[in-house]
């Protein structure tokens, strides 16, 4: 099953994004998801099917929540996501100073 969908950013939550079928856009988007999410920015289109690899979302979850509810929200990454490795030293400050 292809959709043609559209994603659009958040103005107040980087890295959220919000995904509709373009040919319904925002229309199947509770109204109280909009209010939080902010005034939806258009960042671009794509075509989604089964065999497509999405970066941080499952494919099949994505295609799922289209379906059932006309929407599916990208929560951004939590902040371990973020977290990078330190060099060794940083890690061991128990040296004096």
């Amino acid at each position: 099953m292809k959709r043609i969908c559209s994603i659009y950013k958040s103005p107040r939550k980087n890295e959220m994004y919000l995904y509709v079928e373009r040919s319904e856009a925002l229309k199947k988007v509770p109204e109280a998801l909009l209010v939080a999410f902010g005034a939806p920015i258009h960042a671009f289109d794509l075509v989604l099917s089964p065999e497509r690899k999405l970066a941080r979302e499952d494919i099949a979850q994505v295609l799922e929540n289209l379906e059932k509810q006309g929407y599916h929200l990208q929560m951004p990454p939590g902040e371990d996501e973020y977290i990078q490795h330190l060099p060794q030293e940083l890690l061991c400050r128990n040296d004096p100073i």
